[in-house]
């Protein structure tokens, strides 16, 4: 992984682990394709409800930070939160 994917890892994890009552459940994976990455975050199923947002509002919040990192970088981050 370059620089880039390691800083949207970091970042994802971070702001996940801050919104969760279980931040160790926290897990951030991230999928390489050709010209854009797709970030996978798996929370405790409990805390899935907080990641999401009320209307999807804090993972709407979360997409558009991945949205400004995929221009600094030239590389597009798309956010999939996975159900266990």
């Amino acid at each position: 992984m370059d620089q880039g994917t390691d800083s949207v890892i970091e970042m994802v994890e971070v702001i996940a682990r801050s919104l969760v009552d279980e931040p160790d459940e926290v897990s951030v994976e991230v999928v390489n394709g050709n010209r854009s990455c797709v970030v996978e975050l798996s929370v405790h199923p409990s805390d899935l409800g907080k990641v999401i947002g009320r209307k999807g509002r804090t993972a709407r919040s979360i997409r558009t930070l991945l949205g400004a990192v995929s221009m600094k970088y030239n590389h597009r981050f798309t956010l999939t939160i996975l159900e266990d």
